[in-house]
């Protein structure tokens, strides 16, 4: 196994182009596990811990624009305001140990359906920025996750920069493990309020081949706002409204039986998560119509 250490991001391109099999490796946090145990062998490992763009976040206007290293925990303590359900994430990430060298770019290259940012992204609408030799795209963090452990990069690119709106409204995260610490998701559920828009978007984890949205919930609870006026009067969201939400974001998973969890257990998780997340979100939305300062 050969080791590329590139200084410079230029470097890196480089380098991956010439040989598109190389495995990025930054915190190390996946990619060492896999190769302590003899799980995967690749031919070269790249080396981005040198790259100190990857490790760069700007709050623009609008957006924020996130360097694909840049760790958990400086997500936790610089950017809970703005993004307060991806802060949420990255507390329930292993030890802080882990915390300070993981970063989301790690979680977006494994692509595993557990990754514990994954849900919070998708209720958050991100967009990846990936780059190559041949230039630079976006991907919509929809179009991200093709398959197990499989995602929309091409064998030349690497990941640069995650762009995510700052929250225009509340936003929740929770996930289910054996235990509070060092432990990967039973299953996972995030939910952002977007005010500004009347939508409401949602994430899961673990409980599907890929991450997902409830994207069946999503234009149920979005209907059930809109019609009964609840972005404008602010009133409690109905039990009845909740249950329905709840069962079908249970509905979306598409989970199995493994040593971690059943699909019963997961599904009825997600559809746990979901309506008391709901509860949470419309409650901060009520009582101040924008996202707490450092909720977290």
């Amino acid at each position: 196994m050969d080791f590329l250490r590139p200084a410079s991001w230029e470097e890196a391109l480089a380098a991956k182009a010439e040989h598109p099999t190389a495995v990025p490796i930054a915190g190390g946090t996946d990619v060492m596990v896999e190769i302590n145990f003899d799980h995967r062998r690749p031919e070269y490992l790249l080396d981005l811990n040198r790259i100190e763009l990857l490790r760069e976040w700007e709050v623009g206007e609008e957006n924020v624009r996130l360097g694909a290293s840049v760790p958990y925990t400086q997500i936790m303590e610089n950017l809970r305001a703005e993004l307060p359900g991806l802060a949420l994430a990255s507390h329930t990430v292993a030890s802080p140990q882990i915390r300070n060298r993981g970063g989301v770019g790690g979680n977006l290259g494994t692509a595993s359906p557990a990754g514990d940012a994954h849900p919070a992204l998708l209720a958050a609408g991100a967009e990846v920025e990936v780059e190559s030799v041949r230039g630079s795209r976006f991907i919509p963090i929809d179009e991200f996750y093709t398959g197990v452990k499989r995602n929309a990069l091409q064998p030349d690119e690497l990941i640069k920069t995650v762009h995510v709106k700052k929250a225009d409204g509340p936003q929740q995260y929770s996930k289910v493990g054996t235990r509070n610490a060092m432990v990967i998701a039973v299953c996972a559920f995030g939910l952002a309020l977007h005010p500004e828009t009347r939508t409401v978007r949602t994430g899961i984890g673990s409980a599907a081949p890929t991450p997902i949205r409830a994207k069946e919930a999503e234009s149920f609870l979005n209907a059930a706002l809109e019609e009964g006026g609840f972005w404008d009067n602010g009133k409690i969201i109905t039990p009845s409204i909740a249950k329905q939400f709840a069962d079908l974001c249970s509905g979306a998973a598409n989970p199995i039986d493994d040593v971690r969890g059943t699909a019963k257990y997961r599904r009825h998780a997600v559809g746990i998560m979901a309506r008391r997340q709901l509860g949470w979100t419309w409650e901060q939305y009520r009582g101040t119509g924008r996202p707490l300062e450092g909720a977290a």
